[in-house]
């Protein structure tokens, strides 16, 4: 036995919204996501743990609150509906990473985050394998220089 420590410990546990142009905003505080809409009426919230490759962006409802301790991704509703590609999962991680890694102050550039992405097919209707019958399975840790 021993003496745990987290970074986070002494932090407040805040909603992230990562927003198209790749600023954070965070919550606090429970906040609806009919409050964030009411101002981007062309965008839509979707949860990053429901997100996966070739699989369908869902939005989160608008009456629903934002946890805290989770990270949204703020899409155009051009998005909405449509298959995730590789491409844009990758370009959404280095947008949050970026975002992650501005926020914060010493204390937070000390303590090292990891963004995972995994693409691996697990039956909630991620489609048909693609390379006979195996399993894909990807696993990311990407990181941000700070400018």
């Amino acid at each position: 036995m021993g003496i745990c420590s987290s970074c986070e410990s002494t932090h407040l546990a805040t909603a992230k919204l990562i927003l198209q142009d790749g600023r954070l905003q965070e919550f606090s505080y429970p906040v609806k996501v009919s409050y964030f809409l009411a101002k981007n009426p062309s965008y839509f919230v979707c949860n990053a743990d429901a997100m996966e490759f070739d699989v369908v962006v869902s939005a989160i409802n608008d009456d629903e609150e934002l946890q805290p301790g989770q990270l949204y991704f703020a899409l155009p509703l051009s998005w909405l509906k449509r298959p995730l590609q590789p491409e844009q999962m990758a370009a959404l991680a280095v947008k949050a990473s970026s975002a992650l890694m501005k926020t914060g102050g010493a204390q937070k550039r000390r303590c090292r985050k990891k963004l995972v992405f995994s693409a691996e097919k697990d039956g909630r209707g991620g489609g048909p394998s693609r390379n006979g019958g195996r399993r894909n399975k990807f696993t990311a840790m990407l990181s941000a220089i700070p400018e």
